[in-house]
């Protein structure tokens, strides 16, 4: 696919990897529009950003339409738009929170999906990219919710490039492991929290910010992205820096080293 005029739409982009990703796109000469769900600030960003909530079928129908009036076309989709769960046992989130937290990460983007796809159709040509988690392959204990929905993200993804690709339309899902970004500052607090969990839970968060410090940027998933949106024949499923060298842990190594590796990380008893 062509960078130079092409049309790219990035949900969530007001911060961490969406902003990168639009400013790596912007400058490889992508036309980009970027969404936020709260008010942004006006700033000097090469791209313009457009009101979304991805959790609202009408706001991402006029979205969609916005970007389709000023532009004509959308053929780079990039699904960035989502929130976490501290970490915390997954008894401690009601179903509401469960609902909420699958009503962005994952149905948001089908609603995206479902806008943008017959548009893509007519053209006979499009990508769509879908930012999930190397925890959409590799559950990480105390993040249970956060894991469902990436697991979520990754199979619907490879289904819908199998769908789509006999029309000129290719998916690929990107799966990065730890990021350094303002995404932690929003994660949502359990919102049933028990006693029994609170001390592995404070043991768990501390060691996820130990990691984070340091952690690549967000600009190793951007990176990752305009490969994925440029390439002649992508791939389904891309993993980027430290979550290429799990993920091949995952495919190779016994299950049961796996499961010990997992435990002693995160510091939790065998």
């Amino acid at each position: 696919m062509k960078t130079e005029g092409s049309i790219a739409l990035v949900t969530g982009a007001s911060s961490g990897i969406g902003e990168a990703t639009a400013l790596r796109l912007a400058a490889a000469g992508y036309k980009v529009y970027g969404t936020s769900r709260r008010e942004v600030q006006a700033g000097r960003r090469p791209f313009e950003i457009v009101p979304l909530d991805v959790t609202s079928d009408e706001s991402v129908e006029a979205a969609v339409r916005r970007v389709l009036s000023l532009s004509g076309r959308i053929d780079l989709l990039v699904n960035n738009a989502g929130f976490g769960v501290e970490p915390s046992g997954a008894e401690e989130s009601s179903i509401q929170q469960a609902q909420a937290i699958f009503d962005t990460n994952f149905f948001g983007i089908v609603r995206m999906t479902r806008a943008v796809v017959p548009h893509m159709r007519r053209q006979k040509v499009g990508r769509i990219i879908n930012i999930g988690s190397v925890l959409g392959f590799l559950p990480m204990p105390y993040m249970a919710l956060y894991s469902a929905t990436k697991h979520a993200v990754a199979g619907y993804s490879e289904t819908l490039d199998h769908e789509l690709r006999t029309m000129g339309i290719r998916v690929s899902v990107v799966e990065p492991a730890y990021i350094a970004t303002a995404f932690g500052a929003h994660l949502m607090k359990p919102d049933a929290p028990l006693e029994v969990y609170r001390e592995v839970r404070a043991g768990v968060e501390q060691r996820v910010k130990e990691v984070l410090e340091g952690a690549d940027g967000p600009g190793v998933v951007a990176e990752i992205v305009l490969k994925a949106a440029t390439a002649a024949h992508p791939k389904i499923r891309y993993a980027p820096g430290l979550a290429s060298r799990m993920r091949l842990m995952r495919r190779f190594a016994p299950a049961g080293v796996m499961d010990a590796g997992v435990r002693k990380d995160l510091r939790l008893p065998a």
